[in-house]
């Protein structure tokens, strides 16, 4: 411990502590914004690079910036001098000078870090006027937009790229007033080998990266009285969605996000855990083949499409063992098409399926060519989190006083199996529910496997099924997967079953969740609901949800078989390392 004293307030803290951090225990509040420090996932963003934490330190002649000068023994803090206050106010507003000032029509407004630190140092002019960067504006993706005339050069994607999740897409390129982050050569981002999972979009302090919105798209299909226009809920959804509208994080919105969708004009609202449980018997009965020598082990679920892309860029010889089950949205969209079609008399063509998600890459996923047949794709639009919100404040709903409504049928059904799928270790717990019944033939009491909960970042557990002690491995944050993955090309380590998640906490805490600014107790709570909400479902196993089992009865015959393939199995493609 070493002793220091900011603001004429002594203190002792542990050696390495930074000017910014022994501030906090001293509840002395000093301005950020490059600055980030998510402790539970690993990633300090300490480039220092706004200057906007300035503070004077006694014998020192330059400002400190606090977020990365350490403490030492004897140190003597001042913050609030009128030296710090001008330079602070004079970064911004340098900052300010650079930056487009259509904060009315801005995508982050109201939600911009740099916009609350203008108000917060009471900037109402900029004194600097001079030449602005312009830059070419990147949405090649269909899911990621890049605006970089709105980069602040803090550097929080590419920490959050390169050292998180370590696709390595990020750097700064070019030098002097010319330097952006951006792609290596400036490639459009479809070009890239990025996964579009959006933790980038979730750090950005801006609005230089934000999705790529389809609300437009989606408010013409809901105005055109020739489409019948079906929304399907991610399970992430209900436990975020409250936070736009001034509800406590973990608030479980379910029946208010119903009756929203079906204000704004949706012919169907259906639940993406009905495509949840059925995603769980194919995958469950994938496994058990695998078990019994038909195919590779381990099995490795498919979910998250930016987990997928990752493995086809970074581990094509590893392709044979991802689960070939598409994801719940896209056997959704499917099942819509076919089966719900089908039994309600639709044509399919008339059919527009938007799917409300949490994840950016979900955007990317419905466009894949192999979920498109003929003219007809799986899933015609995603929207996410936020972008569901936008919509609901442009219809003039007031959200919190919305009553609650339930889902329609057959494609509403659910089991609390289902509703973890938002977690991360929420589809392998779900898929051992199902696998363990299967195998044994014994009805299983606990359905609760805690081994493979919580916000760690790999997990692992040994499940007893019958004579097998079976191995199962859990990675969250794509460079935790990495690790995992490296494992098992090099023969290190050996699992019978693996879940990936792209995003830190998995979808809870995906690209197009309302922002938590570096909150991650917020994402604690959105876990937290979800497991709550398992626990009050009267049906916790997939494969005894009645919808599900109507459905292949009527529809699709054999779980596993020739049809389910064709409508609810996909497969993978090798890309290039670029």
């Amino acid at each position: 411990m070493i002793n220091i004293t900011i603001n004429d307030i002594k203190l002792q803290v542990p050696y390495g502590t930074t000017i910014l951090d022994a501030a906090k225990m001293a509840n002395i509040h000093i301005p950020t914004l490059c600055h980030l420090n998510l402790h539970d996932i690993n990633m300090v963003n300490r480039t220092a690079s706004c200057r906007v934490c300035l503070v004077e330190v006694e014998g020192r002649r330059n400002l400190a910036p606090a977020c990365a000068t350490e403490c030492f023994e004897g140190m003597v803090v001042k913050t609030n001098t009128e030296r710090a206050i001008r330079a602070r106010r004079t970064m911004v507003e340098l900052l300010l000078s650079d930056h487009p000032t259509d904060c009315l029509v801005c995508e982050k407004n109201g939600n911009c870090d740099l916009q609350r630190l203008a108000a917060e140092l009471g900037i109402r002019k900029i004194r600097y006027e001079g030449e602005k960067s312009t830059y070419t504006k990147d949405s090649s993706s269909g899911a990621l937009y890049r605006n970089p005339d709105k980069c602040i050069m803090c550097r929080r994607c590419e920490t959050m790229c390169n050292e998180v999740q370590t696709c390595g897409i990020y750097s700064a390129v070019d030098r002097g007033f010319e330097t952006v982050v951006a792609p290596a050569f400036n490639l459009p981002m479809i070009d890239t080998q990025c996964t579009f999972c959006g933790q980038c979009v979730s750090v950005c302090p801006t609005a230089a990266l934000t999705e790529v919105s389809y609300v437009d798209k989606v408010w013409e299909a809901l105005f055109d009285s020739e489409k019948y226009v079906i929304a399907q809920t991610a399970p992430a959804i209900r436990v975020a969605l409250g936070e736009e509208f001034g509800l406590n994080p973990g608030d479980n919105v379910t029946g208010k996000m119903v009756a929203a969708l079906r204000r704004l004009g949706f012919k169907k609202v259906f639940d993406t855990n009905f495509a949840a449980d059925v995603t769980i018997v194919e995958e469950a009965k994938e496994f058990i083949d695998r078990l019994n020598g038909k195919g590779r082990l381990p099995i490795l679920t498919s979910c998250c499409p930016s987990w997928v892309k990752f493995i086809e860029h970074q581990f094509p010889e590893l392709l044979d063992i991802p689960s070939t089950c598409k994801s719940p949205h896209m056997m959704f969209g499917a099942i819509a098409k076919t089966y719900f079609a089908e039994k309600f008399n639709i044509d399919p063509e008339k059919i527009v399926v938007v799917s409300i998600m949490p994840c950016i890459a979900k955007k990317y996923e419905i466009q894949r060519k192999e979920f498109k047949h003929g003219n007809l794709q799986d899933v015609d639009y995603v929207i996410t989190t936020r972008e569901f919100a936008r919509m609901i404040r442009e219809a003039g709903l007031d959200f919190t006083k919305l009553p609650d409504e339930d889902f329609d049928n057959p494609l509403g059904e659910s089991t609390g199996a289902a509703v973890i799928f938002g977690a991360t270790g929420g589809v392998i717990e779900a898929a051992l529910r199902t696998a363990y019944e299967w195998i044994t033939g014994e009805s299983l009491g606990n359905v609760e496997f805690n081994e493979v909960r919580g916000l760690k970042g790999f997990k692992e557990a040994t499940v007893k099924i019958k004579d097998m002690d079976i191995k199962i491995g859990v990675a969250n944050g794509l460079g935790n997967a990495r690790k995992l993955l490296e494992d098992i090309r090099d023969g290190k380590r050996f699992y019978h079953a693996i879940e990936i998640m792209a995003c830190p906490g998995g979808c809870i805490n995906g690209g197009g969740q309302p922002y938590h600014h570096g909150n991650l107790d917020i994402v604690k709570a959105r876990l937290e609901a979800l497991y709550k909400l398992d626990k009050s479902k009267p049906l916790r196993k997939s494969h005894e949800n009645p919808a599900v089992i109507q459905m292949y009865k009527e529809y699709i015959g054999e779980i596993g078989g020739e049809k389910a393939h064709k409508l609810l199995h996909t497969h993978y493609t090798k890309r290039e390392k670029i």
